[in-house]
């Protein structure tokens, strides 16, 4: 049984997507994209270009974001107009004419990669997409696993854990999606803070697991990735009944600059936390960069092995952004045909026997 950990199915991008406007809507979007892995180029001759103009560099929050007409174009593009001139960002694939991914679209996927499940991840910029998310596991419950999101910087509000329990005592969804970037907000309060208190114990009721994907907010450098972690490292200590995983994995930018894993001895204690689990997911972040099938990746899946055994690791895809840089059957296929350094037992774990059990899925 072949499980994708990270998929996502949305609406379409120029509307509000669930948020209470198309401009919040529009921020998240945009604040993704200040530092984007994704191809940045000007529209009228494809002259490379950067995604600068669209912060300013001593404000990480949406304070800092600049107004250029940013919005959502066709064919996968994130446009926006600076001096004059348009520019666009490859956020998604170019083949996607219309930014949105429908169940429909995601299952079609899936029978080109063979894929059998998806767990569909969630998050501000794709939209507030819980009813959405409910809607394509209650009509395909066979295919996805649904998980829910909020605004994670408002979890000590009453309005926002009250969203948390319909999500899942009303809408069914399997999980919490969680995002570390408060940068809505601002970075006064990170995910342990004891405001958050009552956020976890309401999880943690809920026997329910965590995705969560940290950011290295606010400085975008190692030390602040790094603090991160131990943030969360004091929150995974806290709750040992709860299941996290942490989506991505960790950052090759930061703790693998020369190609091998570098991690500090307080990272590598965390990441072996028994109760934490770790996405394998590097084409979406380095598909742009290193060549299919991924011999850098590879090298790299192979050390987490060794470091963690194959019970720890669990493989997503970021489907469908992650076909700006190559098919969903690719983003399978560097870890089931090229990974020879694993056993049969080894892939059954990773690519989808982990995940499975997570979720209880048959």
């Amino acid at each position: 049984m072949i499980v994708d950990c990270h998929a996502h199915v949305f609406r379409n991008w120029t509307e509000s997507c669930g948020h209470p406007s198309t401009e919040i809507h529009l921020k998240y979007l945009q604040k993704i994209v200040t530092r984007p892995s994704a191809k940045v180029f000007r529209l009228r001759d494809g002259t490379p270009a950067s995604a600068a103009p669209l912060f300013r560099k001593d404000d990480p929050t949406w304070e800092g974001l600049t107004d250029l007409a940013f919005r959502v174009g066709r064919y996968g593009q994130l446009q926006f107009t600076y001096e004059g001139e348009d520019y666009a960002v490859q956020y998604m694939p170019v083949g996607m004419q219309v930014i949105e991914s429908p169940p429909e679209f995601m299952i079609a996927q899936m029978l080109v990669a063979e894929v059998d499940h998806c767990i569909l991840q969630a998050g501000g910029g794709y939209g507030a997409m819980n009813d959405f998310n409910a809607f394509a596991q209650a009509q395909h419950p066979d295919r996805f696993s649904g998980l829910f999101w909020v605004d994670e910087a408002t979890a000590d509000r009453e309005g926002t854990l009250a969203e948390i329990v319909r999500a899942k005592d009303k809408l069914g969804l399997k999980g919490l999606y969680y995002a570390q970037d408060h940068s809505r907000h601002g970075y006064a309060r990170n995910l342990d803070h004891a405001d958050f208190g009552p956020l976890w114990e309401l999880i943690a009721s809920m026997k329910v697991p965590v995705f969560a994907e940290l950011s290295a907010t606010p400085d975008y450098d190692r030390a602040s990735y790094l603090a991160n972690l131990e943030a969360f490292d004091r929150l995974l200590a806290r709750m040992p009944d709860t299941t996290f995983v942490l989506v991505m994995g960790p950052p090759v930018g930061h703790l693998a600059p020369r190609g091998t894993w570098e991690f500090p001895a307080e990272a590598l204690a965390t990441y072996r936390r028994p109760n934490l689990l770790i996405e394998v997911m590097f084409p979406i972040t380095w598909g742009g960069i290193w060549d299919y099938p991924y011999p850098e990746a590879q090298g790299l899946v192979r050390e987490m092995r060794d470091l963690f055994g194959a019970d720890k690791l669990v493989w997503g895809s970021d489907m469908p952004n992650v076909e700006r840089f190559c098919t969903y059957k690719q983003s399978l296929d560097y870890v089931r045909r090229y990974c020879d350094f694993l056993s049969g037992s080894e892939k059954d774990r990773i690519l989808g026997l982990n995940a499975a059990e997570l979720m209880g899925l048959r």
